[in-house]
């Protein structure tokens, strides 16, 4: 299993730039698979504790079903514009995907389950100094950090 502390321990600054970007904004979008194999799109909230990335699942809400039948999910950071006359000020999006294992209750009064992340891949997407490209860095456990620049 790979845990967020694994990305930190292996690309420091990747992560801490992906890390961010997921925690600039409160809301997130994590995909799932309906239990037909078609894709739901759904608003999620997630952090950063203890070298894990986790999320919760309302109680009988159908991503805890989708993740309990089919683990696996993308998680994509909120979405922003570049700043107004500065296409290089955008900080970028950042995707994660992986499995996701319940991890016993939510804390507090909700009523839910959370879940932790297994990480398959870390993926940034933002654009050069000149922003005159667009880049696209990624990261898995057994390739590493891979870099692509686009026109």
């Amino acid at each position: 299993m790979t845990a967020w502390k694994d990305v930190e321990e292996a690309v420091p600054e990747f992560a801490a730039r992906v890390r961010r970007i997921f925690e600039a904004h409160k809301h997130k979008t994590i995909a799932t698979l309906r239990a037909d194999g078609g894709p739901r799109i759904s608003g999620i909230e997630a952090e950063f504790v203890d070298g894990q990335l986790r999320f919760g699942s309302m109680a009988h809400a159908r991503k805890g079903a989708d993740l309990h039948r089919d683990p696996r999910f993308a998680l994509h950071s909120p979405s922003v514009d570049p700043p107004e006359g500065n296409p290089a000020g955008w900080t970028g999006d950042a995707k994660i995907a992986g499995r996701a294992h319940p991890a016993g209750p939510v804390g507090g009064d909700a009523d839910g389950e959370q879940f932790h992340a297994d990480i398959d891949e870390v993926v940034h997407t933002g654009l050069n100094a000149d922003a005159t490209k667009l880049v696209v860095e990624s990261w898995t456990p057994g390739r590493g950090l891979r870099r692509v620049e686009r026109e």
